[in-house]
C-alpha cells in the first residue's frame, strides 16, 4: 500500500512553506511517493532536494481573480494526466480543480484546511468574494470524505458547519533543544511570517518610538511590505526596526533563538484568524522565546497549559508597551516563561503529530 503516490497541492512559493515540508517530508520517509506541486514566483529561489518530489507552475497572472483562475486551471489539467493515487489538495484555493480531477478520475481527495479560508481578512474584506468563495466551499466541503485542520477550535466549527468529521494536526515544528541561548542586546522583538494586513504590524511599529533600546525585526514579506517601510520612515524609528525580508527555514531556526519577545499579534478580522494556532508560537516556544497573544479561544488555551507567553486584549499602543516593558522589566518573570517554554517544547513537537498524519493517511489508503 505504501507505494501509493501522493500529490499535494498548495498556491504558495515551495521554498518557505516549513508545514508542507514536515509533510510531505514524513509521507515520504513512511513509504509514500509523494509529490509537493506549489507556484512558480518571479522572485523564487532555486527548490532544494528533498526525499519527495517538487513542481511549480508558472502563471502570466501573479495576483487577483485571475491569478486563481489561471493557477486552477493549470492544476487542474496537471491533475488529470498526472499519476497519483491520493491528492491532497491544501486550503480551498486548490479544493476546486483537485475535486472535479478527483472525481472525473475516481481517486481518493483529501482535503487539508490549514486556516479558515472564507474567513481570513483578505476574503473577509471583499463581500463579493467571500460570496464565491463560500458558494465553492460549500458545494465540495460537504460531500469529502477524508478532511483535517490545524486546531480543535476549526475542526468543531467546520464539522458544525459541514456534517463532517475533521482530523486535528497541528502545526508544530520537530523538537530542535537549544545548546547556548543567546542573550539579545539590545532586546529583540520578533515576527516571523507574511507581512499582511491583520497582523498588529503597524501597530508594533507606532510603538516602539515608546521602547527606546528595543529593536523590532520583522522576517517576512508581504501585502504591507511597501507601506509598512513608509511607515518607519515617517515615524523615524528606522534604527529600531529591520526588515529581514523572506527567510528559508533554516535561517529562520537560526534568528529565533536570538530574539527576546516573538511577537503573533493577530487581530479580530474574522474568523480564520480568531480561531487560529499560528505555527509561529510554537516555533518561539521551541526556541525558548516568550511571545504575545492575542486574546483569542486557541492562544488562551495554550497559555492555561503552559505560560509561554502574555495575552493582549488589543493592539493600542499602550497595552502593547504595558506588556512589553512587563516581560523587559522583569527578569524572574520572563526567566519563568522560558522555563514553561521548555517544557512545552517537549509537547508540542511534530514527532508527535507525525503518528497522526500517518494514521490519518492509512484510513485513507486502506
Amino acid at each position: 500500500m505504501k507505494s501509493q503516490h501522493i500529490i499535494c497541492t498548495v498556491i504558495n512559493d515551495l521554498t518557505y512553506d516549513q508545514r508542507m515540508q514536515r509533510i510531505c517530508r514524513s509521507l515520504a520517509g513512511a513509504g509514500y511517493q509523494v509529490t509537493l506541486v506549489g507556484r512558480q514566483l518571479p522572485q523564487s529561489k532555486p527548490l532544494r532536494t528533498e526525499i519527495f518530489q517538487q513542481r511549480r507552475l508558472r502563471c502570466w497572472f501573479n495576483s487577483g481573480k485571475f491569478f486563481y483562475l489561471e493557477y486552477n486551471l493549470r492544476l487542474l489539467w496537471l491533475l488529470f494526466f498526472a499519476r497519483y493515487d491520493i491528492h491532497c489538495a491544501v486550503d480551498l484555493d486548490t479544493l476546486g480543480a483537485g475535486f472535479l480531477a478527483t472525481r472525473f478520475r475516481k481517486k481518493a481527495l483529501v482535503y487539508d484546511a490549514h486556516e479558515y479560508f472564507t474567513e481570513v481578512p483578505e476574503v473577509v474584506e471583499r463581500p463579493r468574494v467571500q460570496r464565491l468563495w463560500r458558494w465553492l466551499e460549500r458545494q465540495i466541503v460537504p460531500r469529502l470524505r477524508y478532511a483535517y485542520t490545524v486546531c480543535n477550535s476549526l475542526a468543531v466549527l467546520f464539522e458544525k458547519e459541514y456534517d463532517r468529521p475533521f482530523e486535528v494536526i497541528r502545526n508544530v515544528p520537530f523538537r530542535r533543544p537549544i545548546t547556548a541561548k543567546e542573550v539579545a542586546k539590545p532586546p529583540v522583538l520578533l515576527y516571523q511570517g507574511a507581512l499582511n494586513d491583520g497582523r498588529g504590524l503597524p501597530e508594533i511599529i507606532k510603538a516602539m518610538s515608546a521602547l527606546p533600546g528595543v529593536e523590532l525585526w520583522l522576517a517576512g514579506e508581504g501585502d504591507l511590505s511597501t507601506s509598512l517601510r513608509a511607515l518607519v520612515q515617517e515615524l523615524g524609528v528606522w534604527d529600531q526596526v529591520k526588515f529581514l525580508g523572506y527567510l528559508q527555514p533554516d535561517e529562520l531556526h537560526q534568528l529565533t533563538p536570538k530574539a527576546t519577545l516573538g511577537l503573533n499579534l493577530l487581530e479580530n478580522k474574522g474568523l480564520s484568524y480568531y480561531y487560529s494556532l499560528a505555527n509561529k508560537s510554537f516555533d518561539y516556544i521551541q526556541a525558548e522565546v516568550p511571545a504575545l497573544h492575542p486574546d483569542f479561544p486557541e492562544y488562551r488555551h495554550l497559555i492555561d497549559q503552559f505560560e509561554t507567553g502574555i495575552l493582549v486584549e488589543n493592539l493600542e499602543t499602550t497595552t502593547l508597551v504595558e506588556a512589553i516593558r512587563r516581560l523587559l522589566d522583569d527578569p524572574a518573570f520572563y526567566q519563568h516563561l522560558q522555563a514553561e517554554c521548555r517544557k512545552a517544547a517537549e509537547i508540542f513537537i511534530w514527532e508527535t503529530e507525525e503518528k497522526k498524519l500517518l494514521a490519518f493517511y492509512e484510513q485513507v489508503v486502506n
